[in-house]
């Protein structure tokens, strides 16, 4: 490495953000990039490992110890090219990626880890300014044509790869946009949507055609009216092209049925916020779903409730509370006994540094009306959790007499997704796992490929729901699948 010594001499530094009193005011980004010299000095405290564990925990195996020498020695020409080589959209990860490779960093044992996402964020925002990042349209066409159902991460990465091996790629998505889940499930303040813009700018230049307001299949589609879309049925898709990729995400939402479900005022969080996503896009949304005055309760502690947090907060909700069924997590790891695995600890963002409320062990028993159909509260109640000796596994029980009560006008369930729309698998004619998921193996001869002929599934589609960065290794393994399928062989990178 460019500093050998360089974990030893330099402290890891965070990207800064703009203060929470004045970011809640907007819905722009308000992660500060690091500067050059940063980003030379803490591509420094990269330790050059003999094995680099961070390179096999990131799903989509970034060659991480290469870009941060690389920004070290500040050429950022060739750590963009060495980002891009196993990454197709590290602007999308390098803002909403968890970063399992932190977690997995050999510095990570008995220190801070790298900051191997601050660097990446750094690497791809100046390939952009830079003019770097340019169409790679394909050598020559190979007459094959494809179709990608669904625009998300998975669908965009593998919709790239295939055009880039040179075959006609069309792109149909149900929503009025491209993007799936990073359009209309991502707020703007934590990944504006001109990124994705100017990828489909990118992948159209290339020889990628997109659809849109299309349905697949009789879809049973949240938030998209049949009626409001052109429909293209299964048969159709397989007769005009030579392969079908599925990758339309996990998108039913797990339900809380509860006495009081139906009252109003009680949303799934992508009801709530694909709204304002498209409000900041320009969109008229009649009776838009508003957290203004209100007081929100978030069920569901997970990334996208605290999105649901911080857009209430920019509402200007009257009180935000966030409930999590499982216990609070310790604050700091047992690192020697989880390392380099994804630990479970508590995790702040910074939606609940902006204002909200946290509480975790917590059930919800009911919901209490105003009088005139509308939620008024929630009852809830503390709960413990124990291991069942009969089958060893943790089991919930309610404490006696913690039952409570909380004032609650607008009620969020962000408790994750059960798996993708069955009708879209059904029409297909797909075989499904044991957890509805569309049934397609990872490894050897017919990998991603489905029950279905010509058919194949990749992203939360197939492996159920995940992160970004899943998505988009799963979108680029499918593509050169398809790619061995149509031409015997395939030059893709796996």
């Amino acid at each position: 490495m460019g500093k050998i010594t360089g974990f030893m001499e330099f402290q890891r530094v965070d990207e800064a953000y703009e203060p929470p009193q004045s970011r809640v005011k907007h819905y722009r980004e308000f992660v500060l990039r690091l500067t050059d010299d940063a980003a030379k000095v803490q591509g420094a405290r990269c330790m050059d490992c003999g094995t680099p564990f961070c390179m096999n925990g990131c799903p989509v195996n970034n060659i991480i110890p290469d870009w941060n020498d690389l920004v070290f020695n500040q050429d950022w020409k060739q750590a963009l090219d060495t980002l891009h080589s196993t990454n197709n959209f590290p602007e999308f990860t390098g803002r909403i990626c968890p970063a399992p490779c932190e977690a997995a960093c050999t510095l990570n044992i008995n220190a801070d880890p790298v900051g191997i996402k601050s660097i990446e964020h750094a690497i791809i925002d100046k390939g952009w300014e830079n003019g770097w990042v340019v169409p790679q349209p394909p050598a020559h066409r190979t007459g094959r044509k494809v179709a990608v159902v669904g625009s998300g991460p998975a669908g965009l990465a593998c919709a790239q790869q295939l055009a880039r091996a040179g075959h006609a790629v069309t792109v149909f998505e149900k929503g009025d946009r491209i993007g799936g889940l990073l359009r209309y499930g991502i707020p703007d303040f934590k990944m504006e949507k001109s990124h994705i813009d100017r990828r489909i700018d990118q992948m159209k230049a290339e020889g990628v055609e997109f659809r849109t307001g299309t349905l697949v299949g009789k879809v049973e589609a949240p938030g998209v009216s049949a009626d409001a879309a052109k429909t293209i049925s299964p048969e159709q898709l397989v007769a005009e092209f030579d392969a079908v990729v599925l990758a339309g995400g996990a998108e039913v939402p797990r339900d809380l049925p509860v006495p009081g479900r139906s009252l109003r005022g009680i949303h799934y969080a992508m009801e709530f916020l694909p709204q304002q996503n498209k409000v900041n896009a320009g969109d008229k949304v009649p009776g838009q779903l508003m957290a203004t005055g209100k007081h929100v309760v978030v069920i569901g502690g997970g990334d996208t409730g605290s999105d649901c947090v911080g857009t209430s907060n920019r509402h200007g909700a009257a009180a935000v509370t966030q409930f999590e069924l499982l216990p609070q997590p310790p604050e700091q790891e047992d690192k020697p006994l989880v390392w380099p695995y994804w630990p479970i600890r508590l995790r702040t963002s910074s939606s609940h540094e902006e204002g909200c409320e946290r509480d975790w062990a917590v059930t919800t028993k009911s919901f209490k009306d105003d009088g005139h159909g509308n939620v008024a509260a929630l009852v809830g109640a503390r709960v413990e959790w124990a291991k069942d000796e009969a089958s060893g596994q943790m089991k919930m029980r309610e404490v006696p007499g913690s039952e409570f009560e909380v004032k609650a006008d607008l009620v969020l369930f962000a408790m994750g997704f059960t798996g993708p729309v069955g009708s879209v698998l059904d029409t297909f004619g797909v075989a499904r796992d044991a957890r509805g998921n569309a049934q397609a193996t990872t490894d050897g001869a017919g990998c991603y490929a489905t029950s279905a002929p010509k058919v194949f599934a990749a992203g939360d589609m197939r492996r159920g729901q995940s992160l970004v960065v899943w998505a988009i290794r799963e979108g680029r393994q499918c593509a050169r699948a398809v790619d061995e399928f149509l031409m015997g062989s395939s030059d893709l990178p796996r």
